[in-house]
């Protein structure tokens, strides 16, 4: 059961941003101080990246771990009151976040995920920003395939492993 009415519920979900978030602003201003020079949200590529780095044809999208389900995390919660409807939402999310990234890939740009969780470590992700920016076949590459598989595996977010 909710603690919040519905009416508030509508209110605080209503101000969920989804541009110039706190996790993507201090991703911005750490690239700031490395020194990189990016664009924000460019609409004529998948996806909408959050930051676009078009000298080093990367893009970074900052993902939140409860919107985006980031695997492990304990912020990838699940409401526990209209659970068919979320279950499918985040499987959305998931399979269009991969379809997004392999067409980015496809056209030739190195795709970095940040999640909002590694903000805690702000020194570890300065560290693989600026690595992989700088070297695109960087060991920190995040295993995409893995990623679509959870989303397509029959029962994810609803059964129990």
């Amino acid at each position: 059961m909710d603690v919040f009415s519905p009416e508030k519920r509508s209110d605080i979900m209503r101000r969920v941003r989804s541009v110039d978030t706190t996790p993507e602003v201090k991703v911005r201003s750490m690239l700031h101080r490395l020194g990189f020079r990016f664009r924000l949200h460019r609409k004529d590529l998948p996806g909408k990246p959050d930051i676009v780095l078009p000298k080093h044809s990367t893009v970074i999208f900052v993902h939140g771990c409860f919107w985006h389900r980031h695997p492990g995390c304990s912020r990838a919660t699940t409401p526990a009151t209209h659970q068919s409807y979320w279950f499918a939402k985040f499987e959305r999310t998931v399979i269009r976040d991969f379809d997004n990234q392999s067409v980015l890939s496809s056209w030739g740009w190195n795709v970095i995920i940040v999640w909002e969780c590694e903000l805690r470590n702000p020194d570890a992700l300065l560290h693989r920003l600026k690595n992989e920016i700088t070297d695109p076949k960087a060991v920190y590459r995040q295993d995409r395939e893995n990623q679509r598989l959870a989303a397509e595996k029959a029962g994810f977010y609803g059964e129990k492993e």
